[in-house]
């Protein structure tokens, strides 16, 4: 199976959309599309709602970029990890390195200021 990417910009950042398998043959496509967009700097979204495979030459590169965002000061945080995806990258200690997009959203929840409503 092939991988593949496409990115969106908006004010928040970049969003890389994979789709596919990340493997041997993909994880270089992949670190080729990563690698640039965390050098500028900006924060970086990575979908992986479509991915439905990851090997270990596949974590060595999501491993790449989290050393590479981590030297550029470059937040990255994973949305849309399934299940099977999940588990390999809990069960290795990958998962730890990234924040996931349900870690984030947590989060800004938490923050939210608390809304009250008039009972009558």
């Amino acid at each position: 199976m092939s991988l593949n990417v496409k990115e969106r910009r908006n004010k928040g950042g970049t969003v890389l959309v994979a789709t596919g398998e990340i493997n041997s043959e993909t994880s270089g496509q992949l670190l080729q599309s990563l690698l640039p967009l965390v050098r500028e700097g900006r924060p970086l979204r990575i979908d992986l709602t479509a991915v439905t495979y990851v090997s270990s030459a596949g974590l060595r590169t999501l491993l790449v970029v989290y050393r590479e965002a981590q030297h550029a000061g470059v937040g990255v945080t994973l949305y849309g990890v399934s299940e099977e995806v999940r588990f390999v990258m809990s069960a290795t200690g990958f998962l730890d390195f990234f924040e996931t997009g349900e870690a984030a959203a947590a989060r800004s929840k938490a923050k939210a200021p608390l809304k009250t409503a008039a009972v009558r």
